[in-house]
Parts: structure tokens; sequence; C-alpha cells
């Protein structure tokens, strides 16, 4: 629902998915009863819906229920399989939103929680960096965005995208064995396309300027095919599933991106020294020429390194050099990619 209300029918759903997703062979009604604390005419009601639902579950006397099949989709069930109840309280799992950036932004006014999440399954009005859109379409992406509460300025924030990029990059490596590149600051990058994008929003207190809210907007095309891409995005986009070579589960990259993200948030800022190593080995931003793009216009450069602060080293066809800290670039020799 798009409040996140639930109904204690919802709930028990969510809870027996949970429960027959975690569990190795079948377990019975009467179990899942008892360990939910509802009546097993709950759990039997739960089951029927779950089946409707396009959850292949088979029962029998005497054994209980078992999931067979399920089909991709992320509910709270299918990520309390992977999360567990507990974490589950502070992630709030909806089918349509404009905006997930949005619906946090709203969560952090009525006081969530540090590490609230919000997953939708479709954004109507997703967005990237520039103002640009941000494709979201029904059934084949993750759109995931995390609530932060760090201490400290704007400034001491700005190497959080880099880091974010990092932890994303994790989480598909874990579930998928395919690890992206990383194209500074924040895109990640399969066979030469773009699979993943970034958008981290700031919110200040007005009298002192230190930071109330960090808000870090995820997008990731998991199961897209080329056919799903408008004609001129094919060329630089691509997904996960396209890289693999077949489809891959939307909830477990979910749950394995809310945990690298829960592990961020515990290294942060106090622990850089995993993040940059594995951000320089995933670059694909160095030791090219690239095109710096700002306001001011466009400069060829030649990127040079990452320096500890995840700044881009560039030194310019004048000689002159550059430590970016934020911007954008184009990178040549990224066939498909600019």
């Amino acid at each position: 629902m798009a409040d996140g209300r639930k109904t204690r029918s919802q709930m028990t759903k969510d809870a027996v998915l949970a429960i027959l997703k975690s569990t190795d062979g079948p377990v019975s009604g009467e179990a899942m009863s008892r360990q939910i604390g509802v009546s097993r005419m709950a759990v039997s009601a739960a089951v029927k819906s779950l089946r409707e639902d396009g959850y292949e579950i088979v029962s029998a006397t005497r054994r209980g229920y078992e999931l067979l099949s399920a089909p991709d989709n992320l509910t709270s069930g299918d990520l309390m399989a992977h999360l567990g109840a507990g974490r589950m309280e502070s992630v709030l799992c909806l089918d349509k939103i404009d905006s997930t950036n949005r619906k946090v932004r709203e969560l952090a006014d009525l006081g969530a929680p540090d590490g609230q999440v919000v997953i939708a399954n479709e954004q109507t009005a997703g967005r990237g960096r520039r103002g640009r859109s941000f494709l979201s379409l029904k059934d084949k992406g993750i759109y995931l965005s995390i609530l932060l509460r760090p201490s400290g300025s704007a400034a001491d924030l700005t190497s959080i995208t880099a880091w974010t990029a990092v932890a994303v990059s994790r989480a598909i490596a874990r579930v998928c064995g395919l690890t992206p590149g990383i194209k500074w600051v924040n895109d990640l990058i399969l066979d030469r396309r773009k699979i993943c994008g970034i958008l981290t929003e700031l919110a200040l207190e007005t009298e002192t300027g230190a930071v109330s809210s960090l808000i870090i907007g995820i997008g990731v095309n998991v199961n897209q095919t080329l056919d799903d891409f408008p004609e001129d995005l094919r060329d630089v986009a691509g997904s996960i599933a396209m890289a693999a070579g077949h489809p891959v589960s939307r909830a477990a990259i979910a749950s394995a991106m809310v945990e690298e993200m829960d592990r961020l948030r515990l290294d942060w800022p106090d622990k850089p020294e995993s993040y940059l190593s594995d951000y320089r080995a995933a670059s694909l931003s160095t030791d090219r020429e690239v095109v710096v793009i700002s306001g001011a216009g466009q400069r060829k450069a030649y990127a040079l390194g990452i320096g500890d602060d995840f700044s881009l080293k560039v030194r310019y066809e004048d000689g002159s050099k550059e430590d970016l800290r934020s911007g954008e670039i184009s990178v040549r020799g990224l066939e498909g990619y600019v």
C-alpha cells in the first residue's frame, strides 16, 4: 500500500512467504502458525493468496507446504527471506510510486530512522543526475532509496556516492558473480553498458548548515532486454540479465544492496580503505582520454587516477591539472558508451 500500512492478513502472507523461501523442504502449517503467532486457517489463507500471485506451492498431508518456484517479485515477504523480520521493520516495499527519493524524504520529515529504505517495483517519475529522467520499468529493475543521518557538513559527504557505487557493485557481484566497472563518479557499467545510476540528495539544517538527512537513490537495471529501452538508449543502456545471459533474482540483489548499504553506514567515514581500493580497481575512467562536462562547457583531458578522496585527477590539453570532486565526464574508448 502506498502509505506502507499493512493489514494483518498481508503481514501473515509476508511471513509465510519468508518462511517458505528460507526453508529447504516442506514446512508444516502448524509450525508456521506457531512461529508467526496466527491460526492454521490464517496460514492456509496466506498460502492460497500466494498461489494466486503465481507462487508454486505444493502441500502434502503430514509433510506441510513447500515452495517450488516463485515469480520475480519485490514484496516484503520476498525480501524478508533474505533480510529477516527485524530489518524489514524499516524497509517499505511498494508496487508503484512516483519517486522513492521523494517517499524517503517524506518519511524523513516524519522522523524515520537512519537506514530507512523504500523499494519500488516501478517509478513513474524516477530522476537521474542533472535533472534527467530515469527509466524505471515495471517488473524489470530495482528502484531503491535509503535514508542516512550522518553527522557533519555537506563538504564531508562529497565521496559518499563513490562509496555507494562500490557497495552496489559488491551486492551485484555477491549475487551474480559479475563485478561492474565504475565510470566516475558513480555509473556502474557491464559489457560497456550502463546498468545503474545513483542520485544523492542532502537536506540541511537552516540555522547551522549541518546535514539533517542524506537520501541516496539507486536505480539498477536487472532484467531488461534491449527491446525494453527506447531507441536512443539502446547503444548505451544495459541490464544485469543482458550481461549474465539469463534473468536474475531482483529480491536477492535488492536484499544484498540493503546489506551492503548497512555495512557502508557502519564503515562511514572511518574505514575508507577497502572502498577506495575497490573503486580504483573497478575504475573505467583512469588512464584514458575523457571530456570533462561542467556548467562552463566541455574540456578534453586525460584522466590520471583516483585521489584518496575519490576525486578524479585530470590533466588538460594545456598541461594544467585538476582534482575533480563533482561533475560529469564522458570516456573515450568505451564503445557504445559516452
